[in-house]
């Protein structure tokens, strides 16, 4: 397939958005997105991000795809199992949108190597990862470097979609999580607004960390909400 065909394929894919956001399209794709954590969120997340054809995407995740990730999951399937998330999701991104450009970074992300995500400009941070201390290192660069973000709370043992909302971590109740990251911001000192995908449901008491693929699934479908709306802040429906 030639270059020509791939842009003319795009153009032709992109035809429905392009009926409903108009000219305003150009500035969405336009924006660059970090994803960190392919998992039952972000695996949701990053599926509607290619789907609304973004130039570019940076992708971060360590992990393998296992036999536990199939019930949540969007990309995992028994013939992928033992491959790396970075590679299915590079090779699934392309087969949607052949344009973008898609960057890998194939590690589990600490405060040591934090800035390998950052050597590229970035406009939009989404934070699916699970480490509390992590999220507290991405909040901080963000918040530091004025970047935008939304990070995602617990969504384990949680089976009641309706309850996952748009919040700012301070607002958030009934989250573990959420509790623990208010905690670590405040002994480090870090002020500011911080957006969250969160639940309200209670969580049920289980001695291991349960999901069903609804609920992770609709936060990610909801970073998408957030990251679209907010690039669309201002613009007018006609």
């Amino acid at each position: 397939m030639s270059f020509f065909d791939i842009i003319m394929m795009v153009k032709d894919m992109q035809e429905r958005l392009e009926w409903l956001l108009k000219d305003n399209l150009d500035v969405v794709k336009s924006k660059v997105i970090l994803i960190i954590g392919l998992g039952g969120v972000g695996s949701y997340a990053l599926e509607t991000l290619a789907r609304t054809y973004f130039k570019k995407i940076i992708i971060v995740d360590g992990d393998k795809i296992d036999i536990s990730n199939l019930n949540r999951q969007l990309m995992s399937n028994v013939n992928n199992i033992g491959c790396y998330k970075t590679d299915v999701w590079q090779e699934r991104i392309l087969k949607i949108n052949p344009s973008c450009e898609v960057i890998k970074i194939t590690e589990f992300i600490n405060k040591e190597n934090l800035y390998k995500l950052f050597q590229s400009e970035v406009d939009y941070v989404i934070d699916a990862c699970d480490t509390v201390e992590t999220k507290k290192e991405i909040i901080k660069y963000c918040l530091k470097n004025k970047i935008k973000f939304i990070s995602v709370m617990g969504m384990a043992n949680r089976i009641d979609a309706s309850y996952v909302k748009f919040s700012y971590l301070d607002k958030t109740c009934y989250d573990p999580l959420a509790k623990k990251l208010r905690l670590l911001l405040k002994k480090d000192n870090i002020k500011g607004k911080i957006p969250v995908i969160y639940s309200e449901e209670i969580p049920i008491k289980n001695r291991n960390l349960g999901s069903i693929a609804h609920v992770p699934a609709i936060a990610g479908i909801l970073c998408t909400n957030y990251i679209i709306n907010d690039i669309l802040k201002g613009v007018i429906h006609e």
